[in-house]
């Protein structure tokens, strides 16, 4: 299988001289394909000379699913391997390992698991534990009358797809607020495929939200829920998922003596509770106060 690597990119600097050491070790070959967003640190010039194609668009038109795409089609890899700019492969095995998910020819897409960072907070630390469980599976549509919408759960921050596979279904969604991965994930399990979660495929990934950060970015994902309806209509609703999840945050802070967490606890999931509902509800809401509301400012400018 031919291998394309793909990496978007903003002012990535700061992560791209670890990023590129680990790179280099890795034990399969790839076409590596960048598409920057204008960046003004010198991403550019240090990418320049070691992309095999260098894509460069206008910070404006950056779009989660649509930019993506251009990259995927710009590829001449048979299995498109996507990495986030502030994602770290653990080891020189980690793209080795998810491309191991495709020797079963019904997967049509992988993502491995997320490690937190060193320095991540309890809360980082739990989503990624939670999201990125030690056991890895393999799941089909069928599995949603069990899981509902995770089965459909997935990150690009560290995935493949079949370039094949998601050409059939029309690649990425352009204009989506936020769930590019989840929302193309979705057909391809809805036209037969497999997705397989590698626990063994690993990286470093994880973000310290704070608790306005988190009510915004729950904002956006009952946005894109509202905006794509059908995905709940088809794979089932998302709120048994959720008691999971507080139930099981709960838990890790007390194993890990952190009581006195508790009330930012209770505080952070009531905020995001409230930005999902509100999210939800956002054609309700007046312009100005959905675009303060929201994570991605400038994505209600172009696409609404």
């Amino acid at each position: 299988m031919r291998v394309s690597l793909i990496i978007p990119t903003y002012n990535a600097m700061h992560h791209l001289p670890k990023l590129f050491e680990i790179l280099e070790q890795q034990t399969i070959p790839f076409e590596l394909v960048v598409i920057d967003s204008s960046s003004t640190d010198g991403t550019g010039e240090f990418l320049k000379n070691r992309a095999d194609k260098f894509i460069t668009i206008k910070q404006s038109e950056f779009d989660h699913g649509g930019s993506r795409t251009i990259a995927a089609k710009a590829a001449s890899g048979d299995i498109l391997l996507f990495l986030t700019q502030d994602a770290l492969p653990k080891d020189k095995y980690s793209f080795e390992r998810l491309l191991d998910a495709f020797k079963d020819e019904e997967v049509v897409a992988a993502y491995g698991r997320q490690l937190a960072y060193p320095d991540a907070s309890l809360f980082a630390k739990h989503l990624r534990a939670f999201n990125y469980p030690e056991k890895s599976y393999v799941r089909s549509f069928s599995d949603s009358k069990e899981y509902g919408l995770k089965t459909a759960f997935f990150s690009d921050s560290f995935s493949a797809y079949r370039k094949s596979a998601i050409e059939k279904v029309g690649w990425f969604k352009k204009g989506v607020i936020v769930g590019e991965d989840m929302h193309l994930v979705a057909r391809l399990l809805l036209a037969g495929g497999k997705v397989a979660y590698v626990a063994e495929a690993m990286v470093y990934h994880s973000h310290n939200y704070t608790i306005l950060e988190d009510f915004q970015r729950y904002f956006d994902t009952g946005v894109f829920h509202a905006r794509e309806s059908w995905l709940l209509e088809k794979f089932g609703k998302v709120e048994g998922e959720g008691r999971r999840y507080i139930e099981s945050e709960l838990r890790f802070l007390l194993s890990k003596k952190a009581i006195l967490r508790v009330p930012e606890f209770l505080l952070r999931n009531v905020m995001k509770l409230l930005g999902y509902k509100l999210g939800k509800s956002y054609e309700k809401l007046p312009q100005s106060l959905v675009v303060a509301l929201s994570m991605h400012k400038s994505w209600w400018k172009r696409w609404v």
